[in-house]
């Protein structure tokens, strides 16, 4: 165990299936992400019911409160956005598709040099182990960089760790810096506004079916992410189709992201204040590294490309898919641009990086497991 190693008792994952003795614990999360929510919102703060919910989930962890969340919750609200991402796709949309090739062929240069610069930074700033390193920079898939350390012999908790305070400081730190550096005001769009016309039960029965039939064909045809990339796909070609202009009501949605801020928060359980220096100057510089290389992407693409800086900067950025395509709604970014790079790195990330993990192990640079 390492100087830099977190050393706390290491808790199961606070994210799970819960019984009913957990259901007090779940139900305590939302309150308290539904309280940092409404501060955030009332202080008017970038995509205030997410940010908020999740920094006062995270502090109340921190402090020693148990809070737990429900996957079964989690991934139902899921589907809620993957829906309202699904509605913001339009019919000019498609003159846009034939020039996405060019950023989405560099997503994989992207994940290769973002991987190994913090691979770097982790091996030898903060004395992590070659497999715990390799699979904590890994820029995505949280729970599948998990689920592959824990078989390759790594520390999960500490990749558990740097992918939670990743995808933290990323959403934290982006909203404010499109605020500061972009000329994109002071406020975000609403979700569910609907024009200011109600839901019909017609919208209500569309956007449920694409909710639920895009789902189970994303999950059968093995697509990265169905949660959110089926609801999504199967609610872009209904609302492209003309079936529907709706989007699920406007408090579904702030419900959907005080339930995804609270589980992001709760993924702190275990840790204390002791912890939290330690965290904020591995995770934090471990961010700086692939932001800097994000923004370098966004630089160079938009000089040679002409993509709009601001879209780039979302659709490289090393945060959850969910959460950036959020983040590009609320500011009213090219969200489908942005989605869509996401499922990509995702796809390369499941499929790429193990590969490349096997031959790092052949050729013997990954050492023997721990």
């Amino acid at each position: 165990m390492t100087t830099e190693t977190i050393t706390s008792p290491k808790p199961p994952s606070p994210v799970h299936r819960l019984g009913r003795a957990d259901l007090g614990k779940c139900a305590l999360a939302i309150t308290i992400g539904t309280a940092g929510g409404a501060i955030f919102n009332y202080l008017d703060m970038p995509l205030p019911w997410m940010m908020g919910s999740m920094f006062a989930a995270g502090i109340i962890t921190l402090s020693g409160v148990e809070l737990k969340m429900d996957t079964r919750l989690r991934t139902l609200m899921i589907l809620v956005i993957g829906t309202l991402l699904g509605g913001a796709f339009s019919p000019e949309i498609l003159e846009r598709i034939p020039r996405w090739p060019i950023t989405l062929a560099s997503l994989a240069l992207f994940v290769m040099l973002s991987t190994f610069a913090t691979y770097f930074f982790y091996r030898i700033a903060a004395k992590f182990d070659p497999r715990t390193a390799f699979f904590s920079a890994v820029p995505g898939g949280l729970n599948e960089m998990i689920l592959l350390g824990e078989a390759a012999g790594a520390d999960e908790r500490q990749i558990s760790i740097a992918h939670t305070t990743r995808i933290f400081f990323v959403v934290m730190a982006l909203p404010f810096f499109f605020r500061i550096f972009g000329e994109l005001g002071t406020t975000v769009r609403t979700f569910g506004d609907n024009g200011g016309s109600a839901i019909g039960p017609a919208d209500v029965a569309i956007l449920t079916g694409c909710a639920i039939v895009g789902f189970f064909t994303a999950r059968l045809l093995r697509i990265p992410a169905p949660h959110i990339t089926g609801p999504m796909i199967f609610s872009a070609a209904v609302h492209l189709a003309g079936f529907t202009e709706a989007s699920p009501p406007a408090l579904v949605i702030a419900v959907a992201q005080i339930v995804l801020g609270s589980s992001i928060g709760a993924r702190f359980a275990g840790l204390t204040f002791r912890d939290l220096g330690r965290i904020v100057r591995i995770g934090g510089i471990a961010t700086a590294i692939l932001l800097v290389i994000t923004v370098v992407f966004a630089l160079v693409l938009n000089a040679l490309a002409g993509f709009p800086f601001t879209s780039l900067v979302l659709a490289f950025s090393p945060g959850g898919l969910t959460e950036m395509s959020l983040i590009a709604l609320s500011l009213d970014i090219d969200m489908a641009f942005v989605a869509t790079h996401h499922i990509a790195r995702i796809a390369i990330v499941v499929i790429v990086v193990p590969f490349v993990f096997r031959l790092l192990v052949r050729f013997g640079l990954m050492g023997p497991p721990p």
